[in-house]
C-alpha cells in the first residue's frame, strides 16, 4: 500500500485493492489533499505486505496499549522510528532498580519528545508511536509535517480490550486500570470517529488495521 499527498491505494502482489469508502465530506471536497480512509481489517489475508509513505510523510501508529505498535514498529518500520518505550528502556538501564519508574519519569518524557521532535525536525519520513491520549501531540506532529512539505498520516491498530491486556501480561509491563480505561476511551473514540470519515485536523489519511493485517505486514516505510 502506498500513500502519499495526493491519493491512497493498495497493493498485494502487484494487484490493487478496490477504493475505500472516504468521508462524504472529503469526497465532496474533491481536492487532491482530501483525507483518505483505508480499512484492512478482516480481509482473510488478502492484506498488504508493505505501507509505503511519501518521503517527508510523518506516520503515527496508534491503539490500545499491549495492542502490538512497538513489535510491529520494530519488526515492519524501515527508517526513523521514534517509540516512547524505547526511550524508558534506556532509562531503566541505567536507573537503579530500587528507584521508581515515576521518579524519573518527566526526565523520560523529555528526553522522548526532544528525540521527537530532533527526528521531525529532519526532514525525513518518521513513524511515531502513539498511546492515543495525547491529541496535542498529533496536532503539532500535524503542523510540523506540512512545514516540511509532508503530510501526517494515521495507522491505527484495532485490537479489542482483552487482547492488549494479554499483550501487556505477556512482555510483564502494564498500565493501571484506570490509565487502560482512559487509553481504552481515547481509541474508541478516535476509532469511531475514523470510521466515519472524521479524521483528526491536519491528518492526510488514516489505515485501519487488525492483529492480522498487522501481522501480515513486513515494511512500512517511504518513498523516494
Amino acid at each position: 500500500m502506498t500513500v502519499n499527498r495526493t491519493t491512497a491505494y493498495a497493493t498485494t502482489s502487484g494487484m490493487a485493492l478496490p477504493k475505500q469508502p472516504a468521508a462524504p465530506a472529503a469526497e465532496a471536497r474533491g481536492a487532491c489533499l482530501a483525507p483518505v480512509v483505508r480499512d484492512l481489517r478482516e480481509r482473510s489475508g488478502r492484506s498488504p505486505r508493505a505501507l509505503l509513505f511519501g518521503p517527508q510523510d510523518v506516520v503515527v501508529i496508534t491503539g490500545l496499549p499491549g495492542s502490538g505498535k512497538s513489535t510491529l514498529m520494530k519488526r515492519a518500520v524501515q527508517g526513523t522510528r521514534i517509540d516512547s518505550q524505547d526511550t524508558r528502556d534506556r532509562w531503566d538501564a541505567r536507573m537503579p532498580r530500587f528507584l521508581p519508574y515515576a521518579v524519573y519519569r518527566p526526565l523520560v518524557r523529555l528526553a522522548h519528545y526532544t528525540g521527537l521532535r530532533r527526528a521531525v525536525r529532519s526532514g525525513e519520513g518518521v513513524v511515531v508511536h502513539d498511546c492515543g491520549t495525547q491529541a496535542w501531540v498529533r496536532g503539532w506532529l500535524a503542523r510540523e509535517a506540512r512545514r516540511r512539505g509532508g503530510r501526517l498520516h494515521l495507522l491505527l491498530l484495532d485490537v479489542p480490550p482483552d487482547a492488549a491486556l494479554e499483550g501487556q501480561r505477556e512482555r510483564g509491563r502494564g498500565v493501571s486500570r484506570y490509565a487502560f480505561l482512559r487509553h481504552r476511551r481515547a481509541a474508541a473514540h478516535l476509532l469511531t470517529s475514523v470510521e466515519k470519515g472524521n479524521l483528526p485536523q491536519g491528518c492526510g489519511s488514516a489505515v485501519l488495521i487488525d492483529r492480522e493485517a498487522a501481522d501480515a505486514l513486513c515494511r512500512i516505510g517511504f518513498t523516494g
